[in-house]
């Protein structure tokens, strides 16, 4: 994998990752969850927050590995992956994900 000196160079990489609509989709619904657990974990019992990686990066990384067969960038860039998935979920929320994808598309294809 090139090694990216910031977030921003990091960024179309990600998303070029995170192709295929139900890998996104995947990632949407591990980081929803994120918040439900949160509110558990303080009214409910610390429990849920030690739930939170295994649910999250567990569905996320279901993505990657059966749907778009690459290797989370987690294990390489694991600030920057997590930045990336709220990123990526704000996108999604204002229906801006598939124009991303194009555009970091088009990035890579001005590269080679």
């Amino acid at each position: 994998m090139k090694r990216y000196s910031s977030f921003n160079d990091f960024w179309p990489h990600y998303v070029r990752e995170h192709a295929k609509p139900s890998t996104r989709a995947l990632h949407f619904a591990g980081t929803s969850l994120i918040f439900p657990l949160i509110y558990l974990g303080v009214t409910s019992s610390i429990y849920w927050f030690i739930a939170i990686p295994f649910i999250a990066y567990g569905l996320a990384w279901t993505g990657h590995f059966f749907i778009e067969k690459n290797r989370p960038a987690t294990f390489q860039y694991p600030l920057w992956s997590l930045r990336g998935d709220f990123k990526m979920f704000a996108y999604m929320l204002r229906g801006k994900m598939p124009e991303e994808v194009n555009r970091c598309r088009e990035l890579n294809r001005e590269d080679s």
